[in-house]
């Protein structure tokens, strides 16, 4: 556990109402310390696109988790929560909090991804004229992920969606690294 952080078990099974999660959904909580929460993500909404890592954030950063890691992981979920509303069809990003790692995963139902390994270079783009006039489209996102993930699997067919995998360890000294 991170240091400082308080103690999962107790904040979970004692104290879940100081958790402020607002509207997001229960999954569920284990007697093991684990906490899944998990959000839904609509297709080309851009208007709540972002609310999801935002959540996740504040949840980490209510735990008590180290600053650093709580970036890191609000980065990773950004990227990809963007991800599936440029890209996607709907999908989900949901957190797994455990007393040794964080594991963020997130999935749709969109098209896939055609060329994983070219998807993850720098500047490599697919976003559209539309996207890129929003400020989108600089082909940092799997990149980003990738750089800010201690572990990161990425699982895509064509017309088949994605699903990413990214593990955060959470070390003695608390920031994850």
């Amino acid at each position: 556990m991170a240091a400082g952080s308080k103690n999962i078990e107790d904040l979970i099974l004692n104290r879940y109402d100081s958790i402020n999660i607002q509207s997001s959904i229960f999954i569920g909580v284990s007697a093991m310390s684990a906490l899944q929460k998990s959000y839904h993500i609509k297709s080309r909404d851009f208007i709540r696109a972002g609310e999801a890592s935002i959540k996740i954030q504040t949840l980490l950063k209510s735990l008590n988790y180290h600053p650093q890691l709580v970036r890191r992981v609000a980065i990773c979920g950004y990227e990809g929560e963007m991800n599936v509303v440029m890209h996607g069809g709907d999908g989900s990003l949901s957190i797994t909090i455990n007393t040794d790692k964080l594991i963020m995963e997130i999935s749709d139902d969109g098209p896939g991804i055609v060329d994983i390994e070219k998807a993850m270079q720098t500047g490599f783009s697919t976003a559209s004229d539309e996207h890129r006039e929003m400020g989108f489209g600089a082909g940092m996102g799997l990149p980003n992920m990738k750089k800010n993930a201690d572990e990161i699997t990425v699982k895509s067919e064509k017309n088949q969606g994605t699903r990413v995998r990214m593990v955060f360890c959470i070390d003695k000294g608390g920031d994850g690294r």
